[in-house]
């Protein structure tokens, strides 16, 4: 593992923010961590990047503690939802600052990021608009070919094209360097779309950890619409289920093919079997729907 959170706990005053966080996030992946407000997200993502020390538990990466440890900082870039920069330096300046604190920073790569983030690398950055800021963080951050990329919230700010100009980048960096990418995000629909693991989290610890195919692949969604005195098909493991006039909606366990073989012996006059988003799987677990997505997964 790339990364490795064991029972990790963190209180603050009459917080418990973390209690018995685990994560573990392979090489090359890219990790959506996701939860509710107040879940202790930002507070995990903060101990992986080496700026909280734990009250208890461990954080490793490849294998070695985080926390003081200025090799293994070296490796991490770390973009957060606030951007940090001196007041008066410019990009330019950061990068200076950059190439002496990372080994690995490459100031070719930074020159040809240019063609990407067009704006004066001259001008301070505390005159530039927060998504800039944004920019300037990911230019400077790839700049630095880090082996692991921490994101909390990170396209927060930016307009839809250089949203996916930056995820191109960070999908590539992945694909082709094995960059380890942990990202939090409230855009489920987006990290649906790039992450290949996902953790959910709440209230300190980590309900759900698995490959997002996984997730979706072994529960669907199913609309149908029987004739009149009809009932469901029989063979169907129903999880949940609703119902609009003669349209009902079943959460059914099942791989998509099982599923629709089995609806079509039924002879329906409607029927679509639709693989669970992200964020119905985050919504069913988080808000007590009459199924538990942890329980479906796991058996």
């Amino acid at each position: 593992m790339m990364i490795e959170v064991k029972n990790l706990a963190k209180r603050f005053e009459d917080t418990q923010a973390l209690d018995g966080l685990n994560i573990n996030v392979k090489k090359g992946a890219v990790y959506g961590l996701v939860g509710p407000n107040g879940a202790g997200k930002t507070t995990a993502i903060r101990h992986i990047a080496g700026i909280y020390r734990e009250d208890s538990g461990e954080v490793l990466i490849d294998g070695t503690p985080v926390w003081e440890n200025p090799e293994i900082k070296g490796r991490i870039a770390y973009i957060p939802d606030d951007i940090f920069f001196f007041m008066q330096a410019s990009v330019k300046d950061m990068s200076k600052f950059y190439g002496g604190f990372y080994p690995g920073f490459d100031m070719q790569r930074y020159g040809k990021l240019k063609e990407v983030f067009e704006f004066d690398e001259k001008r301070p950055m505390r005159r530039l608009s927060k998504g800039m800021q944004k920019q300037a963080a990911f230019w400077l951050a790839l700049s630095a070919r880090p082996e692991v990329l921490i994101l909390d919230e990170p396209v927060d700010g930016l307009d839809p094209v250089m949203r996916r100009r930056v995820w191109s980048l960070v999908m590539a960096d992945a694909a082709e360097y094995g960059t380890t990418v942990l990202v939090s995000s409230h855009n489920l629909r987006e990290l649906e779309d790039v992450c290949d693991h996902v953790g959910i989290m709440n209230a300190g610890k980590i309900l759900i950890e698995r490959g997002l195919s996984e997730m979706q692949g072994n529960t669907v969604k199913l609309q149908i619409a029987m004739p009149d005195g009809a009932g469901l098909p029989e063979g169907l493991e129903i999880l949940h289920q609703s119902c609009l006039g003669k349209l009902t909606t079943l959460i059914v366990r099942g791989t998509p093919e099982d599923v629709t073989n089995t609806v079509a012996t039924a002879s329906p006059l409607f029927a679509d079997v639709i693989p669970l988003s992200l964020e119905e799987i985050f919504i069913y677990e988080l808000e007590g729907a009459d199924y538990a997505v942890k329980d479906i997964i796991l058996q």
